[in-house]
């Protein structure tokens, strides 16, 4: 069972699946999309290098993003009480004009 040493949050009942891969991925077409056009564009480049250049940028990016994707995704999931996790934080209470207790 993955307990938190501090806090004593249980953490294995979280579920992220497979969205953090698809976060990633976007994100990382996102910041490639214009990188490419511009290789495309701006240079003239052979298809082998372009494909040099590309995939090990892309893989890195990839693969440096799965793991705060899915941090964040499990973060969120925290936070708004999902997939076996309590919210913990008190309601905004109405009296309140700033949403603060």
């Amino acid at each position: 069972m993955a307990v938190c040493a501090r806090c004593g949050q249980d953490w294995s009942h979280q579920r992220a699946d497979d969205f953090p891969a698809y976060v990633a991925i976007i994100v990382t077409g996102h910041l490639m999309a214009p990188f490419i056009i511009a290789l495309a564009r701006d240079f003239a480049l052979s298809v082998t290098a372009m494909m040099a250049i590309i995939v090990p940028l892309a893989l890195v990016l990839l693969l440096g993003l799965l793991q705060p994707a899915k941090g964040a995704i499990i973060a969120l999931q925290w936070w708004w009480g999902m997939h076996g996790f309590v919210r913990e934080r008190p309601e905004p209470s109405a009296k309140s004009g700033d949403g603060l207790p």
